[in-house]
C-alpha cells in the first residue's frame, strides 16, 4: 500500500507480545455511516499488513455522536465540529477503543487532554465534487437555482462568485444528501471526493473543481487516527501505517486553521501541497455571505509546516481586518 512501511520488527518482544489476536482484538472506533466505516475499514487493512495479522485481531465499534442524530439544524446551532467526535473521544478515554479514525477535516484543532492525534493515512483527492443530476458545471447554474451545502466555506465560496444562487440547507451523510436531490430539496450540492471514492461512487461527480476555482476546506481527503497518550502499543502500531508527507501536509494546514481560531462559524479554506522537500500553503477566509475574500499563498521547507501555516493566517488576518469573520448569515 502506498505510504506503509513495516516496523513490526523494531517493535520490543514486549510489545510484539501485546499484539492483538482474534481472542484479545485491537478496538477501532468510528462513526457508521458508511464512508466512516470504509475508512475504518481502510486503517484495520493497513494495520493488518503491517503486522501480518487477520482481521479478526480488529474489532470495528460503531458509536453514534450528536452530529449523526442531529440533521435538522446547521452545526453552528449545536455546537460545531466537536459534535462529530465527543462520543468517540468520551468512549477512548474510557478505555472502550483503541484508536478511533476519523474524517480529519472534521476534527477541532485541539484534542481533549490525553488523546492525541498524529497518525494520517495517504491523502486522497483534495478536491470538492459537484454532484447535479441534470448534469452541467457551476457556471451553467441559472440565477435563484437551489444549491444544498451546509459548509459555511463551500457557501461563502460559492456566493462570492455567484451571488445570485439561492444556497440551502444540506446535512447529512453521502447517501442522506443524494436522496434530498431525488426529492428536490435542491437542484445540486457538493461533496469531497475524496469521500466518492471511498465509496466506489465517483461517477456521481458531474465534475471535480480543481482547488484553483474552490480551494478546499482543511485537511479534506485525510483520515486521521487518534489514539490515547499513553498507549504505547498503539503508538508503535500506528507508527507502521503514518504517511509522513501527508503528516507535512496536514501540520501546515491544521496550524493555519488553529492560528485563524477555525470553526464550523469561519468559513476558511487551506490546501498544503509538497514539491521535493518545500511546502506550499495556500489559504483564504471569505465573509460568510461572499461578499469579501482574502487568499495569499507561503512556502519554505518542509520541517516548518506549521511555521509556514501559521504565519500565513497571521498574514490572512492583518489583511482582513478586525470583523472581517463577524456572522451575517
Amino acid at each position: 500500500m502506498r505510504g506503509l512501511s513495516i516496523l513490526s520488527d523494531s517493535l520490543t518482544p514486549e510489545h510484539m507480545t501485546a499484539l492483538p489476536s482474534p481472542t484479545n482484538p485491537f478496538r477501532i472506533g468510528t462513526r457508521g455511516s458508511p464512508l466512516a466505516l470504509a475508512q475504518a475499514y481502510e486503517t484495520r487493512d493497513r494495520l493488518a499488513t503491517a503486522f501480518e495479522l487477520p482481521h479478526e485481531a480488529f474489532d470495528i465499534v460503531v458509536i453514534k455522536t450528536t452530529g449523526d442524530r442531529v440533521l435538522d439544524r446547521p452545526l453552528k446551532e449545536i455546537g460545531g465540529k466537536g459534535l462529530f467526535t465527543k462520543e468517540i473521544e468520551d468512549a477512548m478515554l474510557a478505555g472502550e477503543i483503541d484508536i478511533a479514525v476519523h474524517s480529519t477535516k472534521d476534527m477541532p484543532v485541539e484534542q481533549p487532554d490525553g488523546l492525541v492525534l498524529n497518525c494520517f493515512l495517504p491523502r486522497e483527492d483534495v478536491r470538492d465534487a459537484f454532484i447535479a443530476p441534470a448534469g452541467g458545471t457551476l457556471s451553467e447554474l441559472a440565477p435563484g437555482t437551489k444549491v444544498g451545502t451546509s459548509s459555511l466555506r463551500r457557501k461563502a465560496q460559492l456566493l462570492h462568485r455567484f451571488p445570485e444562487l439561492n444556497v440551502v440547507e444540506f446535512r447529512g451523510n453521502v447517501q442522506t444528501r443524494l436522496k434530498k436531490l431525488e426529492d428536490g430539496v435542491a437542484a445540486c450540492t457538493f461533496l469531497a471526493m475524496a469521500g466518492l471514492n471511498r465509496l466506489s461512487l465517483s461517477h456521481l461527480a458531474a465534475s471535480a473543481i480543481d482547488p484553483d476555482e474552490m480551494l478546499p476546506a482543511v485537511a479534506q481527503g485525510t483520515i486521521g487516527i487518534e489514539r490515547r497518550e499513553d498507549d504505547t502499543r498503539a503508538a508503535d502500531m500506528l507508527a507502521a501505517i503514518h504517511h509522513d508527507e501527508t503528516g507535512h501536509r496536514i501540520a501546515a494546514e491544521r496550524a493555519f486553521l488553529a492560528a485563524l481560531d477555525g470553526s464550523c462559524e469561519t468559513p476558511i479554506a487551506g490546501l498544503a501541497e509538497l514539491e521535493g522537500d518545500q511546502i506550499r500553503m495556500r489559504g483564504e477566509v471569505l465573509k460568510t455571505d461572499g461578499s469579501e475574500a482574502v487568499a495569499d499563498t507561503a512556502t519554505g521547507a518542509s520541517g516548518d509546516a506549521a511555521e509556514i501555516g501559521r504565519g500565513l493566517a497571521e498574514a490572512l488576518l492583518s489583511r482582513a481586518g478586525p470583523g472581517f469573520f463577524d456572522w451575517r448569515g
